[in-house]
């Protein structure tokens, strides 16, 4: 029973998500529509089948049964010249004749949707920073926080708290950069440079996890911050507390959790040092790790918080460099097939949702402002039926002073709606088949995975 709850919330979660995201955007059209005194016919959120409408003040809002996009019916933004044609309840239409619009007009109408999905990102984005900022590790580069034992990137001469500079010669600021140009490639070159400054080469291979070209047993940095303390435990007698932040063990300067755990069991029963951060003072203290029987491995009994946060326009950044990466990939020839690969459709993106609905409140954030920025992005690509499709006639018209052909804008239109029907179809069956791989198991990553990265592990983790 309470796994059946659990898939329903899940469920109502990743549609309201998806919904919000529609609503805004369509919104963001149809207030600027109706400030510049266009005619509006009909708000939708959804396709197919209305399971409500109503008619306001001329207007038809209505709901669709299928969440997967909507639309605000402008006839006078029609670019295949049938402006003059309303949408009612019915199948029958009603000619009418609309004034023409100025091109400025209608690009700002255009950009409308996209900038309210950008303003809906940016809020998100300060409520997943406002929830964590007090646990904001200040992160600015690709640095290695954990090596699995047995990989490849182990083996490799790689440590704990190198800085990888540069990917196949690409420069790299954040991990998120040098997963993605990993992912586009079966071989790797990082320029790495130690904390003792020494520059040098590494190549890797990269393995396929669920469909996806990822770095085998290279994980990035995460801070050790306390999130709760055990009582009666190691921890509680030493003195650490919620919020403070764990520099070193034991001598060793810590770079993940994962490290942290590995250093902790090497000391089972012995008192050893740690320096530890607090409302910006650094300090030493003395502990000594115990014996868990369940664990098998020593702890000091603590619960990290692993949800790593950045501020609210360096998330909003760091989505949409990313986006524009694929991008680029896409046209690349030698990264297309790759980028091909590792894209998803609206069933895989309901699929996340559900899976990060489970993880918690701030996970749903993140995901959702992460979507935000997807759509604000592709909807500006220069495509016919796409808001970017609208500007670049709009901008056509502007400097020609005069509308493109509507025989020309028709049959570009087709030709786009057909495109984009078959790129949707064949993403939503990539999309289930990568699924129903991934249920089965195959391709399954390291089971170390939710233990070292943040994106995959729950909200609060046990450690040592």
């Amino acid at each position: 029973m309470e796994s059946i709850l659990s898939l329903a919330w899940s469920i109502v979660v990743a549609l309201l998500v998806f919904g919000i995201t529609i609503f805004v955007h369509e919104l963001g059209h149809f207030l600027v529509a109706r400030w510049c005194g266009l005619q509006v016919d009909a708000f939708s959120v959804g396709f197919g089948p209305a399971i409500w409408k109503k008619r306001i003040h001329g207007v038809l809002y209505k709901i669709g049964i299928l969440p997967l996009g909507g639309y605000v019916a402008l006839p006078q933004l029609d670019p295949t010249g049938s402006g003059g044609v309303g949408v009612g309840d019915s199948n029958e239409e009603q000619a009418r004749k609309l004034p023409r619009i100025s091109p400025g007009k209608k690009i700002l109408v255009s950009v409308a949707g996209v900038t309210c999905n950008m303003i809906l990102a940016y809020l998100l984005a300060w409520a997943v920073y406002l929830e964590g900022r007090a646990f904001d590790p200040g992160f600015s580069n690709a640095t290695i926080g954990y090596l699995e034992d047995g990989s490849a990137a182990a083996a490799s001469g790689l440590a704990v708290g190198d800085v990888v500079s540069a990917v196949n010669g690409e420069a790299v600021s954040n991990w998120e950069e040098l997963m993605v140009v990993a992912a586009l490639n079966d071989e790797v070159v990082l320029s790495v440079q130690s904390a003792a400054g020494e520059s040098r080469e590494v190549t890797l291979p990269t393995k396929k996890f669920s469909g996806v070209r990822m770095l085998d047993g290279i994980y990035p940095m995460s801070a050790c911050f306390v999130l709760g303390v055990r009582p009666d435990s190691p921890a509680k007698r030493a003195g650490l507390a919620s919020g403070d932040r764990i520099l070193t063990f034991n001598g060793v300067s810590l770079y993940s959790r994962a490290q942290m755990i590995e250093e902790v069991n090497k000391v089972q029963g012995e008192e050893v040092p740690m320096t530890v951060e607090r409302d910006g003072t650094t300090f030493e203290l003395s502990i000594a790790p115990e014996f868990d029987e369940e664990l098998g491995r020593a702890l000091i009994g603590i619960e990290f918080y692993v949800n790593e946060v950045k501020k609210p326009m360096d998330q909003v950044v760091s989505h949409a460099t990313l986006i524009f990466r694929i991008l680029k990939a896409l046209v690349t020839p030698s990264e297309a097939k790759a980028a091909a690969e590792g894209i998803g459709g609206p069933v895989l993106i309901i699929d996340m949702l559900l899976r990060v609905s489970a993880v918690g409140l701030m996970a749903i954030l993140s995901f959702a402002c992460l979507l935000n920025v997807n759509l604000a992005v592709l909807n500006l690509l220069p495509l016919p039926v796409l808001d970017g499709g609208h500007i670049v006639l709009s901008v056509i018209e502007g400097i020609t002073r005069k509308p493109v052909s509507p025989k020309v804008v028709t049959a570009v239109w087709n030709v786009g709606t057909v495109m984009l029907l078959a790129l949707f179809l064949t993403l939503t069956f990539k999309d289930i088949r990568f699924i129903v791989n991934n249920r089965t198991g195959q391709d399954a990553p390291s089971n170390k995975v939710e233990e070292i990265l943040p994106e995959a592990a729950p909200s609060v983790n046990s450690t040592p």
